[in-house]
Formats: structure tokens, sequence, C-alpha cells
């Protein structure tokens, strides 16, 4: 979302980032409550790729208008490299129609069709009528109702933009949905594409997110196969500190693990373009939605030529990457067609075809750079099954010492899931790595386990969420560790082990049976004396629940209802 809430004119940034934070959550809120009426007759699944479409060509065309008005400023002003000179005033429209202006800087090239403005005023215009198109030269175009319109629109922006070439879903004439779509168009086009310091990139970003995240939540089960809660991911992001590299998804979903690496990169000091995507999507239309995402965002990356299957078809054979980042499909069954048992990945063991979980935990590590850390979320099954040679592929990859971390999550923090799930963190080398603070010392045969299940808060009656502080505990305790500064065991949360531990626990990395149970709090009074005390007291009670029972049947007798 770019460096929302942040501006160098501001004495107050706190003041400001809070203000902005307010205006972002209150257009959330009411984009969603307004959106949610125009269209009943579509359920989740379809409607989300109505909305978030439409987002997408708000942004694009929010994003154009705001390069134009800045052009259009330079062409004007007599110390700008850009100005015309003063005669030039009749050379500023068909200046502003240049594409190079944009591609410059990284602005999508948006045809005059697709322009906003455009849309939104002849989104009611009575089918058959001749429209003026002004795009340079002007051409006509006749009306054929506002769904082929938007078709139309994206397909001229995928034309003009080749990195969009396949990414856009243009069949909104299909759905026939055009008495709806006029009224879904006037609220989105209420989204400002500036407010404070925020501008395009931040303000649509952050309500495509915020789409995701509710899509999610609508569609239960089935949206949870493309979106992670916030909270897990930032935790992932804030383990493994992706400062600069090649980060990789091998199921990236919506992408959110590489927009919450932006902001991490943003929010401590980086730049964007230090960091390297790459991703892989099987799912054709979540494929769609994770490539507008990124280009909402303006980061450039590589999700493969096409939507593929990871285990089958895999986009990027030859990258060795940095971080490693992923929430695969819990338990996945059937996943090995097409699949040879000799597949190099396969280096730690065959994976079972009842259960996904170690080919695509082997396929990271075999994607992995030599100084490369990863995280994955996987079902709790996966740190003590030994069933289908589970035991064994876990046992080989402990005792190769590639397991840094291990993280048991507490329940409900899926919407699509109860299964309870942990974060495996795995790293090709626990060498010691820097001289300064911020170093990592030698962690050799030595993995952190992490008891988690106590931490959350209950955001609503049925999910969990970590808080900032939450996060800050996890992601503060494993960095401490690292460096060999700050950390102590701590009974029922953290725990060091060594390798010979995890041996004697048959290779079970469930933290539970590491960390123990959390320290009580001593009273001072000694076991001796307290357990005569509370002997005394049990007898007492005894006693006068005795006086109260022969009362009660004195009672009940007096009234007849009770014979002795």
């Amino acid at each position: 979302m770019g460096q929302t809430g942040r501006s160098s004119k501001q004495v107050d940034g706190a003041d400001v980032k809070t203000e902005e934070q307010q205006f972002l959550n209150e257009l959330d809120k009411k984009l969603w409550t307004a959106a949610n009426k125009l269209l009943p007759m579509l359920d989740a699944a379809v409607y989300k790729h109505v909305v978030l479409g439409l987002i997408f060509l708000k942004y694009v065309s929010d994003s154009f208008k705001e390069r134009r008005a800045d052009l259009e400023s330079a062409f004007r002003d007599p110390l700008n490299d850009y100005y015309l000179g003063a005669d030039a005033r009749d050379l500023i429209p068909g200046e502003l129609e240049a594409r190079d202006y944009y591609l410059e800087k990284n602005v999508f090239w948006v045809p005059a069709l697709a322009r906003w403005d455009f849309i939104q005023s002849h989104a009611k215009v009575p089918v058959g009528t001749k429209l003026q198109v002004k795009n340079g030269k002007t051409i006509e175009y006749e009306f054929k109702g506002i769904g082929r319109l938007l078709d139309d629109a994206l397909e001229a922006v995928e034309k003009e933009n080749p990195r969009l070439k396949g990414v856009l879903e243009k069949d909104y004439a299909r759905k026939q949905i055009d008495s709806a779509l006029p009224s879904l168009i006037d609220e989105i086009g209420k989204i400002p594409f500036h407010h404070g310091t925020l501008k395009a990139k931040d303000i649509l970003g952050h309500v495509y997110e915020y789409f995701l995240g509710e899509f999610a939540i609508a569609e239960g089960k089935k949206g949870g196969q493309y979106y992670t809660p916030k909270s897990i991911v930032t935790t992932i992001v804030e383990m493994l500190q992706p400062f600069q590299g090649r980060v990789y998804d091998p199921c990236c979903g919506s992408g959110g693990f590489f927009v919450q690496s932006e902001k991490f990169v943003e929010e401590h000091g980086g730049r964007v373009g230090q960091l390297s995507i790459y991703g892989q999507e099987s799912n054709p239309t979540t494929w769609r939605l994770a490539s507008m995402n990124m280009a909402i965002r303006g980061m450039d990356y590589d999700f493969g030529k096409e939507p593929a299957s990871t285990y089958t078809r895999d986009q990027h054979p030859d990258l060795r990457a940095d971080y490693i980042m992923a929430n695969p499909p819990f338990n996945m069954k059937e996943w090995n067609a097409g699949v040879k048992d000799d597949d190099p990945r396969w280096r730690y063991g065959i994976p079972p075809a009842g259960n996904a979980n170690f080919a695509w935990m082997q396929h990271m590590i075999h994607h992995l750079a030599p100084q490369g850390s990863m995280a994955l979320l996987l079902a709790n099954g996966s740190m003590s099954s030994n069933t289908n040679n589970e035991g064994e592929i876990r046992k080989a990859i402990v005792e190769a010492d590639l397991v840094e971390c291990m993280v048991a999550l507490p329940g409900q923090l899926f919407t699509n899931t109860q299964i309870p799930a942990c974060i495996w963190v795995l790293t090709r080398s626990k060498a010691a790595r820097g001289h300064d603070k911020a170093g990592w010392r030698d962690r050799g045969g030595e993995t952190l386990f992490i008891d988690a299940r106590n931490l959350g808060y209950m955001k609503d009656r049925v999910l969990r969420d970590f808080s900032a502080e939450d996060i800050k505990k996890i992601a503060g305790t494993f960095h401490a560790w690292k460096r060999g500064v700050g950390y102590a065991d701590e009974p029922g949360f953290c725990k060091a082990a060594k390798l010979d531990d995890i041996r004697k626990n048959d290779h079970v990395l469930t933290p539970g049976r590491y960390v123990g149970a959390a320290e009580q709090e001593e009273d001072g009074e000694p076991f001796e004396e307290k357990m005569a005390r509370l002997t005394t007291d049990l007898a007492a009670q005894f006693a006068e629940s005795a006086l109260l029972e022969v009362k009660i049947r004195q009672q009940l007798t007096a009234l007849g209802v009770w014979e002795e």
C-alpha cells in the first residue's frame, strides 16, 4: 500500500497516520455496505470478480489521471524540463496523449474508452447510442450495454499494456447484470485517488486488500483457498524479514505474502525495487486476482506464463529464492497425478499420495538458495504424523538440520477451516552471519519451539486474530534467539532445543512437548501448612453441608413431602 500514513511534511506523523487509517477504514466499510446492496443475484465467488475488476479499472484510470495532471502542470511550468513554451498551449492536448510520458513512470497507458470518467458518465445511456471517443483522434463507439462497454474497456487496457495479457477477466456482459452495474460503478467512483499523503496506489490497494478479506469470509471454505489471515502473513514476514532478494510463493493465491513484504521493506526504510517477486498459482481466476493485486501496487512480478500446477508444471524450475513463504492447501489428497517418484525434489523421501504437506515442503526446500530461509503454514499433523512415510521424511529434514523454528498457532484463525495449524521455519544455513547487532549467531544443531496457542484475541464470535503485540512477541523471540541476545527459555511459551532433544522425542516437532507448562506464581505459603489449612477448611464445609441437609429434611417433612 505504499507509504501509507507517512508524511515528511508533518511533525505529528502519528496523528496523520491515525487520521488516514481512520479514513481508509470508513471508506472500506462504506463501500462494502453499499456494494452488498447492489448485486444480491450473484454469490460471492462470482461477485468478487465483478467488484475487484472494477476496482482495478478505477485504479489504472486514477493513476493515469494523476500522471496526466502532473504532466499538464509541467507543460505549463517555465521551470520544468517538460515546459512546452508560452505559445504551445495548443500542443498540450496532444502531448497528454503521448504514451511514453506514462510508461516512463510505470503508469499503465489507459485508452480513452477505458477511462473511468468516460465509463461512469455513459453507464446509463440507452443501448444503441453512438458515443464519441477522443483518444488523440475521435472515433465512434456504439453502446451495447454497460457490461459490454466494461469488457471492451478491459480489452483495450490489456491490448495497450502487454504485461496485463491474460490477467483481466472480461465477461461482464455474459453475467447479465447491466441493471445493477451503473449503481455499483457510482459507488466505486466515490473512491478518491488521493487523500492527504495517500495516493491512488495507497487507497485502491487498501480497498482491494480489504475486499479480498471480506470475500474470503463471505465465501467461507472456498474463500480460504486464496486468502491467508493478514496477521499470520504479517507474523511470517516479520520473522523472515525479506529486505532484499528473490521472494517466492509456490501457491501464491491473491499475493498476500508479496504485499506484506512490500510493506515491511517500506516501513523499514528500504526500497521495494530490492525485491524480486516470483509466484505460481493453479487457479486461473485467483492467478488473475494476484496479478491485479501486484499491478495495483506497481510491483514487478513473475507468476509464470500461465496458471499451472506447481507439482507438474513448475513455472520457475531454475529459481533459487532467498525467501519462500506459503500457505498451501492443508492435507491435500491425490496431488501426485503425473509426478514421478524419482522427482529430484523428493530428496528427503517420497511424499504420500494421500497428503501433500511434505510435497509442498520439499518443493520449497528444492527452490531455496544456499543462504535462504522459508516459512510455510501446515496442519498440526505435519509435526507428529508417522503414517505413509511422513515420519521418515520429517526425520530426514530434522537430521539435515534444516528446521529452525516451529510455531504452534491457536485455533479459529482461518475463515475456511478449523484444522489447527502451525508455522514451519526452515533455513539452508544456521551458520553465523554478520558481525553487528543485526547479525545471526551459529545455531547449528538447535531449533526454537514457540507455543503461541494462548496468544491472540477473539475479534468476533468465530474468528481469532493476533494483535500487533502478539506478532511482536513471536517475531521478537525468534530474532532474539537467532542473535543470542536477550533470549531466555520461557516455560509454556518457548524453548531452544538441541537435536538430541528432538531425537529423544522421536523427531516429533510439536512445541508443547518442549516448552513445558507455564510456571505458576508462588504464594509463599509452605506446602505442609497449606495442606493442613485446606483440609481444615474442607472439614468445616462438610460439617456445614451436613447441617444444611438436616434442616432441609426437617422442612420437607413438615410440609408432608418427605418421609424419614
